[in-house]
This record gives structure tokens, C-alpha cells and sequence, in this order.
């Protein structure tokens, strides 16, 4: 059953309905047709895409350190980082990458997920609920398709 735009009240003037308790930020973000909108990475059209991309920019320049910066280190300094030891004995350099980088991605994913939550809840997206404009072929509201490709229950 489709839900109505507007409600009749008892006096005959029609009632629109108030968004829910939304703020201003998440009625223009769900109102955005973003396949309109320019995608631009270095000046994004909406506020939303502008802070999720500083998100993912400051994500990706502390993977990049986390990634490249033993192993810059040990090329610029490798008497250094070869010849420092930590608990059990292995050298530096060895010990920042097989420990140190793994480490740093799990640290990165549970970022990542806490800053886009914050996000999620600043902008009034629930992920848990699925919105769907389709009909059906004899005009029934469709099913929407769950993340998974499956059919939400």
C-alpha cells in the first residue's frame, strides 16, 4: 500500500507531513538526486560527499604512512632500522611491517567504521532501512533488494 503525500483532517484542509524528525542537512541529502549532481573528488557538490571524502583522504594518507613508512625508513636509514631489535629479537624493519602493518589496517577498518557512522547519524541515514520509490507490474509496492542481492524479509 502506498503512503500518502498528504492526510485529509476533519476540517477539510490538507496536512502535509511534518519529515519525521529528520534535520535540514539529511531532508537535502535524501531529497539530492546524486546522479545528477557533478562527482568531483577535489570539490564535491554536496555536504555530505565533502565530509565523507575527508574521511577517506585522511584514511588513505594514514594507510599510506602505515604502508610506505617502514619501508622508506629502512632505505633511507637500514643500519638503523636493521640493527634495532624488539622482544623476541626481530629487527625493526621486519617487526613495523609484519606486525605494524596489519595492526594499522584493523585500526584503520574500525575508524573508518566509527567516523562513518558519526556520519550516517549527522546526515539521518539509517542504514538498517531500506527505501524504495518501485512498483510493482500490477501496482503493488515491490520488494526492495537487501544488500546481499536477496529480498528483504
Amino acid at each position: 500500500m502506498r503512503e500518502n503525500d498528504t492526510h485529509d483532517s476533519s476540517s477539510g484542509c490538507a496536512v502535509a507531513p511534518d519529515g519525521g524528525t529528520t534535520t535540514d542537512a539529511a531532508q537535502k541529502h535524501q531529497n539530492t538526486n546524486y546522479l545528477e549532481e557533478e562527482v568531483n573528488l577535489l570539490s564535491p557538490s554536496t555536504a555530505f560527499m565533502r565530509d565523507h571524502l575527508r574521511i577517506v583522504w585522511s584514511g588513505f594518507i594514514v594507510w599510506a604512512l602505515i604502508v610506505f613508512g617502514p619501508v622508506t625508513l629502512t632505505l633511507i636509514a637500514p643500519e638503523t632500522m636493521t640493527s634495532i631489535t624488539v622482544p623476541p629479537g626481530f629487527p625493526l624493519h621486519y617487526f613495523t611491517v609484519a606486525f605494524g602493518g596489519p595492526t594499522g589496517a584493523l585500526i584503520l577498518a574500525f575508524w573508518y567504521a566509527r567516523k562513518r557512522d558519526a556520519l550516517d547519524e549527522k546526515y539521518g541515514i539509517d542504514p538498517s532501512v531500506v527505501e524504495t520509490d518501485i512498483e510493482s507490474d500490477n501496482g503493488d509496492q515491490a520488494d526492495a533488494a537487501a544488500t546481499d542481492g536477496g529480498v528483504e524479509q
